[in-house]
């Protein structure tokens, strides 16, 4: 072999990356999908579910289709609440949407 082949070889060898080098873009990606997206709605999920698990007796609440109301009674599945002077309903404990702070506005004024 002459000397122009050798050189057109090791140029070839040498300066060929990796072939796994073409998904670090694709793991950047994913990694970016789950820091700025996922792992805040996992965290938000979680903080819900922690808010459905301490409802007690006297807590203000606000239900998914925008009615509020005290919670007058806590079993496994419903909640009743009541909304007005005399006026109770049972809503489903997961449609409760969130649980207003004492200092806000009041469900029963």
């Amino acid at each position: 072999m002459n000397s122009a082949t050798l050189s057109i070889l090791a140029a070839a060898g040498a300066g060929a990356p990796p072939s796994w080098t073409s998904f670090i873009p694709f793991i950047g990606m994913g990694l970016v999908f789950w820091f700025f997206l996922l792992r805040p709605q996992m965290q938000q999920q979680k903080a819900q579910k922690a808010k459905i698990a301490g409802l007690k007796k006297g807590d203000q609440v606000v239900t998914a289709g925008g009615l509020m109301g005290k919670v007058v009674k806590v079993e496994d599945s419903f909640v009743e609440l009541e909304l007005g002077t005399n006026v109770k309903v049972r809503a489903v404990r997961s449609t409760i949407a969130d649980v207003v702070q004492p200092g806000g506005p009041a469900a029963n004024d």
